[in-house]
């Protein structure tokens, strides 16, 4: 483990003040369950941790239906699925925080942290992107928001520039005649890091789709959000073609790499297995039975 200091500050002033002066090598620790790690494998320089778990719109989950829902960037990921607000009408959060890690990793590890180390893996980050979460920013120069599915620039980069931190992510409320669903590859239950991974929303006008997002990781540097499978459902009725359809744009747009966990050919086949599963969850979630 590097030799680093520890700072705990309460307001979001001292932590965006602690980072800007602490420079490239201060970090944010929010659950700590990837950052400790790589400071103790030295994958990474760090001289300060900045831990923002005192600050209070870190640890918030509130609803508003008119709003929507607004989850800290430190809260963990226990209180997240099993809150019974994300639980019905945020399902596909609750289906990707419920499996990531075990039960003890759930106790620390959080959004803010998952979406901020920007593994392409990260499990939590297709459903916040299906969800269009947005990512709430403070720095030196003020607040920003950040839509989720342009946070990533790659495998563990992000557009955070130095002093800034996510405070919380946003999410709408959830349209009338909705829903959503995720899903994951692992080849055995002890080998948490995802061989492919997938979300999907869809929102109805009766028979027809109105609205759909779809976005696929652990098959490209960065989670994606897949345009072209949305344009195949949009506009039209959601059937066993449409479907396949967007299952086939996935396919086309993952851009995977063959390592220890899987092969290309595998990774490509499971984008289309996913979306097309997800689809079919996310439309039952919405009442719609094909």
């Amino acid at each position: 483990m590097q030799n680093l200091k520890y700072v705990k500050p309460t307001t979001i002033e001292e932590a965006v003040s602690l980072l800007a002066n602490g420079g490239a090598t201060a970090r944010v620790l929010a659950g700590g369950t990837d950052v400790i790690v790589q400071a103790r494998e030295r994958k990474r320089e760090i001289d300060l941790f900045v831990d923002i778990k005192a600050i209070e719109e870190t640890r918030q989950l509130s609803f508003d239906a008119a709003t929507g829902l607004t989850v800290g960037a430190a809260l963990p990921c226990y209180i997240i699925y099993n809150d019974e607000t994300v639980k019905s009408l945020y399902p596909a959060l609750a289906d990707a925080t419920c499996i990531i890690g075990g039960v003890a990793i759930q106790g620390r590890a959080s959004l803010g942290g998952n979406l901020c180390n920007s593994s392409p893996a990260a499990d939590s980050i297709p459903a916040m992107i299906v969800l269009a979460g947005e990512a709430r920013v403070a720095g030196p120069n003020g607040r920003r928001s950040v839509p989720v599915d342009q946070f990533c620039t790659g495998p563990g980069r992000n557009v955070l520039a130095p002093g800034e931190f996510v405070v919380s992510i946003h999410f709408p409320a959830p349209a009338a005649n909705s829903g959503a669903a995720w899903e994951r590859f692992i080849p055995r239950n002890e080998m948490d890091i995802a061989v492919a991974n997938a979300a999907s929303a869809l929102r109805f006008e009766g028979d027809t789709v109105a609205a759909a997002r779809v976005a696929i990781g652990a098959v490209a540097p960065t989670p994606l959000m897949l345009a072209a499978a949305a344009e195949a459902l949009t506009g039209r009725p959601l059937t066993n073609e449409t479907i396949a359809a967007a299952a086939t744009a996935a396919s086309a747009a993952a851009q995977p790499i063959d390592d220890m966990r899987g092969s290309v050919r595998q990774r490509r086949h499971l984008a289309s297995v996913l979306v097309e599963r997800t689809l079919r969850e996310a439309a039952r979630r919405a009442g719609r039975q094909l």
